[in-house]
């Protein structure tokens, strides 16, 4: 797995390539505790180079989902693959996560949010 760091207006980006698995989802939880350590209140998951998330990446999403809990906070995932977007669905995450196509869309989206 690999992790890309941008910013894209008022949100930071993780661009997440290859899998999140067991021996990843840790690493991806590293990364997105260390955003939000620093203020980081609107992250965005570019997904598209995703080809697979294990229930410990699920667990993952759902822990960072939990601390970013305030109304001017914003977690939104992009770019899933249909694979991935088949095992979100599956879990349930496509009704509990703001999901787009791209990191513009969901920074367009995140930008103009007030609210949750």
């Amino acid at each position: 797995m690999e992790i890309t760091t941008t910013k894209h207006d008022t949100a930071i980006v993780l661009a997440v390539t290859g899998r999140v698995d067991a021996m990843t989802a840790g690493t991806l939880e590293t990364a997105l505790n260390d955003h939000i350590a620093k203020g980081s209140r609107k992250i965005i998951l570019d997904l598209t180079g995703l080809v697979y998330i294990s229930s410990g990446g699920l667990r993952v999403l759902l822990a960072t989902a939990k601390k970013l809990h305030d109304d001017s906070d914003r977690f939104a995932l992009c770019g899933l693959s249909h694979e991935v977007q088949k095992i979100m669905r599956l879990a349930g995450f496509t009704t509990i996560f703001s999901i787009y196509t791209t990191a513009q869309e969901a920074s367009a989206a995140l930008k103009g949010s007030p609210g949750p």
